[in-house]
């Protein structure tokens, strides 16, 4: 366990987010590398794979209440310094892992089909869609485990065992990619059954990793057979904590899907935009996404270890580098938006859809840094529903717009970009307010009189 409570907050942020932000980064590039090589499969294709990589939000969705549930509670306990705590929730948060593992596999196979044919925009997207996601549901559905061990790590502020794994594992994604997808070296080219092929082997060695650190390695939070009897108290207290942020995703889940469905009357090429639009901008959010991961658990640390000057300090200190990267980030999409788009696919169609979305959204990067920051405090708190009412207040101001405007006869692409970034301004002062008064009521103990041990 590394101690959180002590030195200096912003060597504690950055300590913990480069290592996060590498681990995201090439995370990331799973997703990134499969863009670029099924995006010579044509707009189709493209499509298939970004709408059918949307229900990777929805499975995040339920990975996050696992998470998050884990990873503060355990550094809250980390900071008590109460190990035994710390390791009932590591070992009921694997047998929660193997349930939902269950529950994506037998969802995700029966809903598959419905949900393709909902959003794609012609047949060839829905196909293509339909069997990307048949082959990349088993690497979704053991991402529970994964989460599992690397969110009790993060809670003990140990994040570089994580990192290691997933840089591990994207190199061997990397490799097998353009193998499965294309055929090299084989001549028998799988296309997008190749890229769910490809991303599940990895996650699945991924896990094995992880599971050798465990009982090779850990020793502060380990694999305890007398634990894993279900504790419905341990479920109830992760998912208190979890089951928000899990909501947050969810609907960042529906908003995705609200797009695309919205966006369907202008065919493939539209969609594939977006797609690429929303996953360029997903990568370059990584190191603003590391500071607000780093976030949770050094403020969670020192929510446990009661010392509330340090809690603000973090916000203070984090939310002005979000806010700086961020700034940086809106300038590099103002600049050439369609650099970043070019490199995944060379049709002028997807290219101008993609970079107009950057271009424009864009200009909410700032607020959803602020958005990033709360949530991690949120999470350290041990109270998440806040932050859920900040996202559910952003998909209604969006949803309800965007469905009207699909509507219109002069409905343009850029209305529903410029609708977004109004919603999230308005989603970053929701969560900007109720963070203010979250803070004043967990932290009203900093004004009661601290006892004096006695000899």
């Amino acid at each position: 366990m590394k101690d959180l409570t002590e030195g200096p907050i912003p060597g504690h942020l950055v300590a913990m987010a480069v290592p996060i932000a590498i681990g995201m980064v090439f995370q990331t590039l799973y997703y990134l590398v499969d863009l670029y090589f099924v995006a010579q499969l044509g707009d189709a294709a493209l499509a298939g794979l970004g709408t059918a990589g949307n229900v990777q939000f929805l499975v995040m969705a339920i990975t996050q209440i696992l998470g998050v549930g884990t990873m503060a509670l355990i550094a809250q306990a980390s900071g008590r310094k109460d190990r035994d705590d710390a390791n009932l929730i590591f070992n009921q948060s694997l047998v929660l892992a193997g349930l939902c593992a269950a529950v994506t596999l037998v969802g995700g196979y029966a809903l598959s089909g419905w949900y393709m044919g909902t959003l794609g925009a012609d047949a060839a997207t829905v196909r293509a869609g339909t069997t990307y996601l048949y082959f990349f549901l088993p690497g979704l559905a053991l991402q529970f485990a994964m989460i599992s061990m690397g969110s009790a790590l993060r809670g003990t502020g140990i994040v570089n065992p994580t990192i290691v794994v997933q840089v591990a594992t994207v190199v061997l994604n990397a490799i097998l990619s353009p193998i499965m997808i294309a055929g090299w070296g084989t001549g028998r080219p799988l296309g997008v059954a190749g890229a769910g092929i490809s991303t599940t082997i990895s996650v699945a060695v991924g896990v094995l990793m992880m599971m050798y650190y465990f009982v090779g390695l850990e020793r502060y939070v380990v694999f305890d057979v007398t634990r894993i009897r279900p504790r419905l108290a341990a479920w109830k207290r992760i998912l208190a904590i979890g089951l928000p942020p899990g909501g947050e995703f969810a609907l960042i889940f529906v908003y995705m899907g609200v797009v695309y469905w919205a966006i369907r009357g202008f065919g493939p090429e539209a969609q594939a935009g977006f797609g690429v639009g929303s996953r360029v901008m997903q990568a370059i959010f990584l190191p603003a996404m590391a500071i607000a991961f780093a976030t949770a658990p050094v403020a969670g640390q020192n929510v446990g270890a009661r010392r509330p000057d340090r809690v603000r300090e973090t916000f203070r200190t984090a939310v002005m580098t979000l806010s700086g990267i961020m700034l940086g980030l809106t300038l590099l999409c103002q600049w050439r938006p369609d650099i970043l788009i070019a490199f995944f696919s060379d049709d002028p169609g997807v290219v101008e859809v993609g970079a107009e979305y950057l271009r424009i959204t864009s200009w909410n990067f700032v607020g959803t840094g602020i958005v990033f920051t709360c949530s991690g405090m949120f999470q350290a708190l041990g109270n998440t529903v806040p932050s859920l009412l900040a996202s559910a207040s952003r998909l209604v101001t969006f949803a309800i717009p965007a469905v009207w405007l699909s509507g219109q006869p002069w409905f343009e692409l850029r209305h529903l970009w410029l609708t977004s970034v109004v919603t999230v301004a308005l989603q970053a002062a929701a969560a900007w307010w109720m963070l203010s008064m979250e803070l004043r009521a967990k932290l009203a103990y900093e004004t009661e009189a601290v006892p004096v041990a006695s000899d």
